[in-house]
């Protein structure tokens, strides 16, 4: 069989496997957030935190809930890195830097999960599991809250309440993310990845010599990091790693992972909203872009030119012979149209239109199918903006959902999506004008360029993968990133919900013969081009002097 004939299988397989998952976890996540039951550990959560779980909150409350939490936890993983040397279980690993440390903080919590470091060469077990773990459920768990509260603001009429956040965060975590990482976890053991608490050891080497190796939680925090959409690694290859992903099986069960709540929650969606029809628009419009990328992926690196790539049947350089190009192809896509940023391939030695691919995946906001939550919510921004020009073409005020779209509505989604690429090419453009980041880019020229855009691309749409080669753990890159991270995630979420307490104030509009169907393939259709003409107008220029002068070079 070809190289390219079994990639369009594992694609198949995996397509098959996220259809037959999409219906039960949907219906499942909707009863979750609409039940009014509480579990008795969830009752010992609310009485340890004083939370009430019962009380409806408005917007500017559940966005204080939401602000509150995430600032707890940047101090709390903050200070646990700070105190690493102290603590037992650490390897003999020093405690982390003041300027690492905050950019670890402010990378976990924002889900984004980007590292400047060596993970098997920083950070001891406490750290991994009672640090970066916990907080791959919690940073997960938040944004599916925020989701949530605006499809309750679609769903609710004459009323600015959006449930409550407490309840939410504990209910996503327990009976959602919890259950189907154990599941995870023990399906990557079973493939290959190791599950201890082993200390550092050595281990021999084929050249002769040894190599000191450690172990770890490794499969429960790779279920997680890849169901949540978190990313990162407990090793710096990440998931190129043996012990993280051992085998082209465990590889497309991580792909699994990775999309499979961010496209369940269209259902979830369609379920809460009264029309399963709504959710399947939104699904479309993902689906189309991301089978779309994967395609356009596996062909440029396929088809690359040239003796040695010839050879090798395509442009393998940084991909791992387990995988394949199809293998790596579909996991950079999936990574980089996601926030998940677990790599398992080098990204900087893509070709230059699929280092491009990866980039712009990015850039589209994460949204097909997006992270675990941010996904759908920014898809419903997108919708909003969709319908709005739709109303400017025929001359009617928009509608979506039963909602009028006026004024606040639109400035609130125009904020949502101006946030970003103001952060991204803002900082690009000041590292690039200063000495000291430039110094710390290995490549000159177009691909020099494309490291740093990456870097703050990847960091501001909170994904967390990089592009390599640049040397980023100073306290340059430390600080910025961090603040991007910070921002590019807390900073749309008050626009979202914002615009979830507007629209749940509203009464509903009836639907008459010149409302727009938004349940339609013609609807799907104009939202896919809405987001490929708002992101190439906004990032074209910078992708030019980047991976396109490469690509168009090579």
């Amino acid at each position: 069989m070809s190289p390219q004939a079994a990639g369009l299988l594992q694609l198949t397989a995996l397509m098959a496997a996220l259809a037959l998952a999409y219906r039960p976890l949907g219906d499942h996540m909707a009863k979750v957030y609409s039940s009014e039951k509480h579990y008795a550990p969830e009752k010992w959560i609310y009485k340890a935190i004083g939370a009430d779980p019962a009380a409806e909150m408005r917007w500017p409350a559940y966005l204080r809930g939401v602000l509150a939490f995430s600032a707890v936890s940047v101090l709390f993983l903050y200070l646990l890195q700070r105190i690493q040397g102290s603590l037992p279980g650490s390897l003999g690993f020093s405690s982390i830097d003041p300027d690492q440390a905050f950019n670890t903080a402010a990378s976990f919590v924002a889900n984004t999960n980007w590292q400047s470091y060596s993970g098997e060469q920083a950070m001891g077990h406490v750290v991994q599991t009672g640090g970066l773990a916990v907080q791959n459920f919690l940073s997960a768990a938040v944004g599916m809250a925020v989701a949530v509260a605006l499809v309750r603001g679609f769903a609710r009429s004459r009323t600015g309440e959006l449930g409550n956040f407490w309840a939410d965060l504990v209910r996503g975590t327990l009976r959602i993310l919890v259950p189907i990482s154990v599941i995870g976890a023990l399906v990557l053991v079973a493939c290959g990845a190791i599950q201890n608490f082993s200390g550092i050891h050595q281990v021999g080497q084929f050249t002769g010599g040894t190599q000191e190796w450690n172990g770890g939680a490794v499969a429960s925090q790779e279920a997680i990091k890849e169901l949540g959409t978190n990313g990162g690694g407990y090793f710096n290859a990440n998931s190129a790693h043996p012990f993280e992903n051992p085998n082209p099986l465990s590889n497309l069960f991580e792909i699994f992972l990775i999309l499979l709540i961010p496209f369940a929650l269209t259902r979830t969606f369609g379920r809460m909203a009264g029309s399963l029809r709504q959710g399947y628009a939104i699904l479309g419009a993902m689906a189309v872009i991301w089978i779309g990328f994967t395609a356009l992926m596996m062909w440029t690196e396929f088809a690359h030119r040239g003796p040695a790539f010839e050879i090798a049947g395509g442009a393998m350089e940084g991909k791992e012979t387990r995988f394949g190009i199809a293998g790596s192809s579909m996991f950079a896509v999936s990574t980089t149209l996601t926030s998940t940023g677990a790599v398992n391939s080098f990204h900087s030695s893509y070709t230059g239109f699929g280092g491009g691919i990866t980039m712009l995946g990015m850039q589209l906001g994460e949204i097909a199918p997006g992270g675990v939550g941010s996904g759908l919510y920014g898809m419903l921004i997108m919708a909003v903006i969709a319908v709005f020009i739709a109303g400017l073409m025929v001359g009617r005020t928009p509608e979506y959902l039963g909602k009028k779209i006026g004024t606040r509505q639109i400035k609130l989604a125009a904020c949502y999506i101006l946030v970003t690429p103001a952060l991204v090419l803002g900082f690009t453009g000041v590292a690039m004008a200063l000495p000291t980041p430039a110094d710390s880019m290995t490549n000159s020229g177009a691909h020099g360029f494309s490291e740093i855009l990456y870097a703050y691309t990847s960091g501001a749409n909170n994904n967390g993968s990089a592009f390599a080669g640049l040397g980023a753990d100073t306290p340059w890159f430390n600080t910025t990133i961090g603040i991007a991270m910070l921002l590019g995630r807390f900073l749309p979420m008050v626009f979202v919900l914002a615009l979830a307490g507007s629209l749940a104030e509203q009464r509903p509009v009836p639907e008459t013969a010149g409302t727009l169907r938004t349940d339609k393939p013609l609807y799907a259709g104009l939202l896919v081009g809405t987001i490929l003409i708002i992101t190439g107008l906004t990032y074209f220029p910078a992708l030019a002097l980047g991976p396109l002068a490469e690509g168009l070079a090579s």
